[in-house]
């Protein structure tokens, strides 16, 4: 009987995380990408973890792979998305906020998706029709909801629709922190936690189409029944991109409002 594409994720994502964990702690060697970008030796091999299984489940598909890039065929129906470590700066600083993202990109869009966190020993999951998190061979669906109004901010560049629009102005608005609790965790797993019920939303800039950061979670978001768009509310991946992403629509109606007050009195500091 052939494997389910769901189950081919968090297998996986299972196995790259296997490798993170075990790899955590130890001195790691940072291979340099750009300035202030790194990989280090624990990404390389969790994402050839990662490529492993996928070989050999589904050898005809092609991955696209944070570290290693496009791998098989070009006119290839079917795509894996994987960021091997998402968080590395948390990482090798040796923090334990990490994710292990992997998702399948199809014709009619990214609905597979895994993200495992190595040190809860969780993995979170869906195949399009609901969300899960997997603990201990138990899985359990997830709940939206925005009860802890914690409501995380990406800082990490690039800033595409600077001056308009800073996530980190958000911090500093007083209607923000008056309904609100900034986080910032640096990984895309708190975008998997908006699904889980354990962030209230999740705001960050950038042109995020086919990201292997945030497409897993992005996947997880939407199965659950999360409000799910680009900055200003459209449509995502279109106009201003960016990603708001919220448990329900009262608290994605008020992060909505106060993003607009930057479009109607933008800074340039």
């Amino acid at each position: 009987m052939m494997i389910m594409d769901r189950d081919v994720a968090i297998a996986a994502a299972g196995a790259g995380a296997a490798v993170v964990r075990a790899r955590y702690g130890a001195p790691l060697a940072r291979i340099q990408k750009s300035a202030g970008d790194f990989a280090t030796a624990a990404d390389i091999e969790a994402e050839q973890a990662i490529l492993d299984v996928l070989r050999a489940a589904r050898p005809d598909d092609a991955v696209l792979g944070e570290e290693s890039g496009r791998t098989g065929a070009d006119t290839a129906e079917r795509t894996w998305l994987v960021d091997p470590l998402c968080g590395t700066l948390n990482y090798a600083a040796r923090m334990p906020l990490v994710a292990v993202n992997v998702a399948l990109r199809t014709g009619s869009g990214t609905e597979v998706a895994a993200a495992a966190d190595p040190f809860a020993g969780e993995v979170f999951w869906t195949d399009g029709n609901a969300a899960h998190v997997r603990r201990d061979g138990v899985d359990e669906q997830l709940t939206p909801s925005a009860e802890s109004r914690l409501v995380d901010v990406n800082l990490d560049p690039p800033f595409p629709n600077s001056p308009a629009f800073r996530a980190v102005r958000l911090l500093a608005n007083p209607e923000f922190v008056a309904r609100f609790r900034p986080r910032v965790v640096s990984t895309t797993l708190a975008v998997t936690w908006v699904a889980a019920g354990r962030r209230a939303a999740y705001v960050t800039d950038g042109h995020l189409r086919d990201s292997v950061h945030f497409a897993a979670g992005i996947a997880l978001c939407r199965a659950a029944g999360c409000v799910v768009t680009g900055i200003h509310g459209q449509p995502l991946h279109t106009g201003a991109g960016g990603l708001l992403v919220a448990a329900d629509h009262d608290t994605h109606r008020a992060l909505l409002a106060l993003i607009a007050e930057q479009q109607e009195a933008p800074r340039t500091r």
